[in-house]
C-alpha cells in the first residue's frame, strides 16, 4: 500500500476518512484545459490519494462534473468524496434538490460527506435536520460544515443532531496558523477533525514568502523535498487535520501524493512553527 492510502484520521462516530486528498476549488473553470485536470485527479487516484472535495459552489457545478469524468471506471468502494452546498440552498426548501444535483454530476449515488459551505440566512437547526435525513436516506454517509469558528460549532453541538458533525472545513497553511489558538484544541477534544484547505496558500506573495524562506527551504533540502512539500508536511504534522490541496496539475498532484507521514522532526516543526509563529490570541477566521 502507498504512502497516501495509509493516512487516515478517525471520525467522532468511529469511522476513519484520508487526511490527505484532492481538492478542486477553481478547477472546471477553463484555467487549464479540462483534459489536463482530468488527468491530474486521475493521477492522484493512481498515487493512492481517495479523497476529493469539491462544492457545488466551484465553476457553478464544472468542477463536480470534473471530479464525475475522472473518476469514472473507479470503485465507488475505493473512493471519499465530499462535496458542500451552498448556505442559501441548505434548509428545507433546496438542500435535497441541490444534493441530488451534485450527486448526479459526480455520476454517484451518494458522498462520503457533505458540508455546509458557510453559514447563511437559513437556520443552523433546519440545516442539521436536513443532513440528518439525507443521512437516514443513505444519500450521504456523513456530514460537517465548514469555515465555522468556536462560537458557531458550540451552537451547532447544542442542537439535536449537532453532535454528528464530523468535520470543520477551514483555512489552514504555515502562513495562517490561527485555529491553532483555539478552533484546533477545541475541535480535537471533540474528536471533530479539521479539513484543511488551501494548505499549500493562495498564489501571490504570502505563498512565495512561504516557499522562499530560508527555512523552508533547509528542511525542504533536509528530505530532497520541494519548498511546497514541506508547506503540506507541516499542515500533516497535525494529527488530527486533514490535507485538501488542490491538484491542477499532475506534477503537483504526485508531489502532494509523495510526502509521507509525520515527515518532519520535532525540531523542524519547532523550527518552522519560530519562523512563522501562530498568533498569541484568538482571531477571527482567514478565509482566501
Amino acid at each position: 500500500m502507498d504512502d497516501a492510502s495509509k493516512l487516515q484520521v478517525e471520525l467522532p462516530d468511529g469511522g476513519v476518512m484520508p487526511r490527505l486528498g484532492m481538492g478542486t476549488w477553481y478547477l472546471g473553470e477553463g484555467r487549464r484545459p479540462r483534459d489536463v485536470e482530468i488527468q491530474a485527479l486521475r493521477s492522484g487516484l493512481a498515487a493512492g490519494m481517495r479523497l476529493i472535495d469539491t462544492a457545488e459552489m466551484y465553476g457553478e457545478g464544472e468542477a463536480e462534473r470534473l471530479v464525475g469524468k475522472a473518476i469514472a471506471g473507479y470503485r465507488r468502494e475505493d473512493l471519499y468524496l465530499v462535496s458542500k452546498v451552498y448556505p442559501h440552498n441548505a434548509g428545507r426548501g433546496h438542500l435535497r434538490e441541490s444534493l441530488e444535483a451534485s450527486l448526479n454530476r459526480l455520476g454517484t449515488d451518494y458522498l462520503d460527506m457533505y458540508l455546509l459551505h458557510w453559514r447563511g440566512s437559513v437556520p443552523l437547526a433546519e440545516t442539521v435536520a436536513c443532513m440528518q435525513e439525507a443521512a437516514s436516506e443513505g444519500l450521504i454517509r456523513r456530514w460537517g460544515v465548514s469555515n465555522f469558528n468556536v462560537a458557531d460549532m458550540r451552537e451547532l453541538l447544542t442542537l439535536d443532531g449537532g453532535a454528528d458533525c464530523c468535520a470543520d472545513q477551514v483555512l489552514y497553511h504555515l502562513g495562517s496558523r490561527g485555529i491553532e489558538v483555539d478552533l484546533m484544541p477545541w475541535l480535537a477534544k471533540r474528536h471533530i477533525p479539521v479539513m484543511a484547505y488551501c494548505p499549500l496558500a493562495q498564489a501571490g506573495g504570502l505563498r512565495r514568502g512561504l516557499v522562499g524562506s530560508e527555512i523552508v527551504r533547509e528542511v525542504a533540502h533536509a528530505h530532497g523535498f520541494t519548498p511546497m512539500q514541506v508547506l503540506l508536511a507541516f499542515v500533516l504534522h497535525q494529527p488530527n487535520v486533514i490535507a485538501i490541496p488542490r491538484s491542477g496539475s499532475r506534477e503537483h498532484t504526485l508531489d502532494n501524493a509523495a510526502v509521507p507521514e509525520n515527515p518532519l522532526t520535532t525540531e523542524e516543526f519547532a523550527e518552522l512553527s519560530r519562523a512563522f509563529p501562530a498568533p498569541k490570541h484568538p482571531v477571527p477566521l482567514d478565509m482566501e
